[in-house]
């Protein structure tokens, strides 16, 4: 697990609270200790490939319009690490998040890091209605805990429904099925981003620039998803570097005060472990869109069993991952039933001396310091030799 020689060391918790300090979607901020600079982009979608189905998706109580409405969603800031004073760069890294996350806080010292180390720039892109992708409101302590208090009455034998996770548990408990677009508008979104990318359309970027992927639990899933589809064909060179992510979704375990509470994720579990596959034979689920078929891949271990652990089997190389031992939300065994025996080669499962969870892996108000900061630096050191 240990690795040495490191060619950049990062003391995890000062940074931590620095990078919280400086970080901005209105302005530039140079980090003068380490010659790299944090700039903001804008982002506006072009693609209306998932309107359709987001008009279909009634809306929660707490939101009166369609998804497709939500102009935050359509329209958003994005910042990228990158080294400060060159000229453009011929390599990126995409740096993707978790489920219900509104905050890009805990990943502010990752994408510095696998910049400093790699010399690479590294786009922090949100999820849809994720981060800065849904009105603020949502995450407002004051404006949501009436939703929690009513979800509470409304729902029997609630567990695990706090201000936190209400919004996205009270939007997934009405239309479970909106995992499934919001994970698909985000796939159009990176298509979109790294064909801009790859055509010389973007300031920071050369064309035809690599562009490889950082992605932590949920986000993990959707780079599997991604580069299964392989939209534009646009992905067949790209490496994928997991952590805490990579599991097929029938283990995966979201019930949790900070992701979902205990009906929403049951609702979501119910729907694509059964109810996505109704009105096809047994065995043969493939249909003309490749996201959706990408997509189903990743469901249960016994769909597309052949046709996943191929592409796993052929794209290897090109994939690494960490799991952590006691990870109760994306377990390792997740990973092996997602990608079969070459998982293997691709997995490695870690553990740490110190107390940790899934959403936080780097616990920054741990006693232990020296381990969590060792921690850290043995993870992001493997990720950017790969990367």
């Amino acid at each position: 697990m240990f690795v040495e020689n490191y060619s950049f060391m990062m003391e995890l918790i000062s940074r931590f609270q620095f990078l919280k300090s400086v970080f901005s979607y209105d302005r530039k901020v140079r980090l003068e200790d380490n010659n790299l600079e944090i700039s903001p982009f804008v982002f506006t979608s072009c693609k209306d490939e998932v309107s359709d189905l987001q008009k279909e998706l009634s809306p929660p109580e707490f939101c009166n319009v369609t998804d497709d409405r939500i102009d935050e969603n359509k329209k958003f800031e994005y910042v990228i690490f990158h080294p400060a004073g060159r000229k453009k760069s011929d390599q990126a890294i995409i740096l993707l998040h978790g489920l219900n996350e509104r905050s890009w806080e805990k990943y502010l010292p990752w994408a510095e890091y696998l910049s400093s180390a790699t010399g690479k720039p590294v786009i922090l892109f949100p999820i849809a209605f994720h981060m800065n992708r849904s009105p603020k409101w949502w995450s407002n302590p004051r404006s949501v805990l009436p939703w929690v208090s009513a979800r509470k009455k409304e729902v029997a034998n609630l567990e695990n429904s706090t201000f936190v996770n209400v919004a996205l548990s009270s939007r997934l408990s009405k239309e479970p099925r909106r995992l499934y677009t919001s994970g698909k508008e985000t796939i159009y979104n990176l298509h979109q981003l790294v064909q801009e990318i790859k055509d010389g359309r973007h300031p920071l970027f050369k064309e035809d620039t690599s562009v490889n992927f950082f992605a932590y639990s949920i986000g993990a899933f959707v780079s599997q998803i991604l580069f299964l589809a392989n939209p534009g064909k646009l992905f067949t060179d790209s490496r994928l570097f997991m952590f805490c992510g990579g599991s097929i979704f029938k283990e995966m375990n979201g019930r949790a005060r900070d992701i979902l509470d205990n009906q929403a994720f049951d609702l979501v579990s119910n729907y694509f472990i059964r109810d996505f596959f109704k009105g096809h034979i047994p065995g043969d689920f493939f249909g003309k869109d490749d996201i959706e078929n990408s997509f189903k891949m990743m469901l249960r271990p016994d769909v597309m069993l052949q046709e996943r652990e191929s592409f796993f089997q052929k794209a290897s190389d090109r994939i690494r991952a960490i799991s952590l031992k006691h990870d109760t939300v994306i377990p390792t065994l997740g990973l092996k039933k997602a990608m079969g025996r070459i998982s293997e080669k691709i997995t490695e499962e870690w553990d740490f001396p110190f107390t940790y969870s899934h959403q936080m892996p780097f616990p920054v108000n741990d006693k232990d310091t020296m381990a969590v900061n060792l921690a850290f630096n043995q993870v992001f050191h493997k990720a950017s030799g790969f990367l």
